[in-house]
């Protein structure tokens, strides 16, 4: 059992055509990217993973659990930091952690157990009392991973979460999604159309006008391509085809 399936996912809006017949699976513990030109459907796919839309055509299990007849199991398995910061910037890093965990139904002691190993994790024990408007981008993402690990989900979903971050910050940020990863066996799906944030030993997705035209390991992909992943990202999100098989290995 994967950390995710997408079965034959389609989406429209109207007679605008978002996703048409995805397909994708991520293995548990692993990273995967998501990677695609604006337009190609990654925010659609999200609002679809994170239920903000409903299911049109497809399906999507989490943990094996179905979006479509068992929403609450999947969703409690499911972490997600949004694009657009979520956090009330009046309260401090606790009472924003301490909010989330009462939402999942974690007892006081619970939440506070999981709050602490988690700001720990997250490197800002000393900062849970200060206001999250005092904290500088970095920390707020870092607040925000804490806040969708405390129910310890199987999966981290991330929906460019390096937006407006300087590039210091950035790179520390993917390196500390990682670490995560490797450490707790989390599976992590990283949004982006930035190509540093992707590593050739990544599974890879590549979305382009709604359509899966990549999936495997990144450097396999860039071999295929002949050249390095700028050059295959390019030569796949030129122009539209006809639907193709994935390129390269199966992420499951």
């Amino acid at each position: 059992m994967n950390a995710l399936e997408v079965s034959q996912l389609s989406f429209a809006y109207g007679p605008r055509q978002a996703l048409d017949q995805v397909s994708l699976s991520l293995a548990h513990g692993r990273f995967a990217a998501l990677l695609g030109p604006n337009g190609a459907g990654k925010s659609t796919l999200i609002a679809l993973l994170t239920r903000l839309y409903d299911l049109q055509q497809g399906d999507i299990r989490v943990g094996g659990c179905s979006l479509r007849n068992a929403a609450r199991a999947a969703l409690r398995q499911l972490g997600v930091v949004f694009q657009q910061s979520t956090l009330d910037l009046d309260l401090s890093v606790e009472q924003n952690l301490h909010y989330h965990a009462a939402l999942h139904g974690l007892s006081r002691r619970q939440g506070q157990a999981r709050i602490d190993a988690e700001l720990a994790r997250q490197g800002l024990s000393e900062r849970r009392r200060e206001s999250v408007r005092a904290l500088n981008g970095g920390h707020r993402r870092r607040v925000e991973i804490a806040r969708a690990l405390l129910h310890e989900p199987r999966l981290l979903l991330l929906d460019e979460a390096s937006a407006g971050l300087d590039p210091a910050s950035r790179l520390a940020l993917n390196r500390h999604i990682r670490q995560l990863c490797q450490e707790q066996r989390l599976s992590v799906l990283w949004t982006t159309h930035l190509l540093d944030e992707v590593q050739a030993d990544d599974q890879l997705l590549i979305l382009h006008q709604g359509r899966l035209v990549a999936s495997g390991v990144a450097g396999t992909i860039s071999q295929q391509q002949g050249g390095d992943l700028g050059t295959a990202f390019a030569r796949l999100t030129q122009n539209p085809q006809p639907r193709p098989a994935p390129i390269g290995e199966p992420l499951a």
